[in-house]
């Protein structure tokens, strides 16, 4: 049995993991996963949407809570042995693989950077960034009514400063995260910042600094695969007019609102 990979790519993480396996020519099994099984956000692309698409097929939800005891995606799956958790999973295949160096360092001071941020993305980046889609498209998908602009206001404000941090303290006037060459590190932080790009927050616009660094990303994995893999993100607008199950919407409601506090 070879590597199989439970993803939805409406998922940061499992965005993350799609990337670097393609990117590294890793062979695996796409296994899809629809975080919301037979909701909205489990529609199919429409036909002659590529060859290359990945969420073709069957759901593979139910097998995701065989693979992982959290039930949650990403999730791998290498023959007997099972791991769930992004950076988890992003470390085994980059030391199982032999990926170049600069994705995660052999050089103990640079291993330690992409450490430190990847420690320092989920109090922040990660706290922030995902809001936005649940702000502007989600919670009023479920609910049937906005959410007042003034709680996408607090979230793009603590966004703001992470993002301040992330220029100053982490990217400063370096190519990547840890120098000249892309690693983990920009890897798991891009595919978070593309969610507010997704609902329209292009929170690149204003910053050319960020800008150029997200154009040097595209460039190190492929414009092709980075926009691949983001399309489902950067068309989920295209959601906001579908009807959902009624019972779904009882169930998931409450969750999501509880994600906001």
């Amino acid at each position: 049995m070879g590597l199989e990979l439970y993803l939805d790519l409406l998922s940061q993480p499992c965005r993350s993991i799609y990337i670097f396996a393609r990117s590294n020519n890793i062979p695996f099994e796409f296994k899809h996963v629809e975080l919301f099984k037979d909701s909205v956000l489990g529609k199919k692309p429409a036909a002659g949407s590529g060859a290359e698409q990945p969420r073709a097929g069957p759901s593979n939800s139910e097998g995701t809570g065989k693979v992982s005891l959290l039930k949650k995606v990403p999730a791998l799956k290498d023959g007997d042995f099972t791991l769930a958790e992004c950076t988890a999973i992003l470390l085994y295949l980059s030391r199982k693989y032999n990926t170049p160096d600069h994705w995660y360092p052999s050089d103990i001071q640079k291993r330690a950077q992409v450490d430190e941020y990847l420690s320092w993305h989920h109090a922040n980046i990660r706290a922030n960034a995902p809001k936005t889609m649940w702000i502007k498209v989600l919670i009023p998908l479920f609910t049937g009514q906005p959410l007042p602009s003034e709680k996408l206001q607090e979230v793009m404000e603590g966004l703001s400063t992470s993002l301040k941090q992330f220029e100053e303290r982490f990217l400063q006037d370096k190519a990547f995260i840890i120098g000249s060459e892309i690693s983990l590190a920009d890897l798991v932080a891009i595919v978070e910042l593309m969610q507010p790009v997704g609902v329209g927050c292009d929170i690149f616009e204003d910053r050319p600094r960020l800008r150029e660094w997200r154009r040097r990303v595209e460039d190190a994995v492929g414009k092709e695969l980075f926009f691949q893999a983001h399309e489902m993100i950067l068309n989920i607008k295209e959601l906001s007019n579908i009807q959902i199950d009624p019972q779904l919407k009882e169930q998931l409601t409450p969750v999501l609102m509880k994600m906001l506090k």
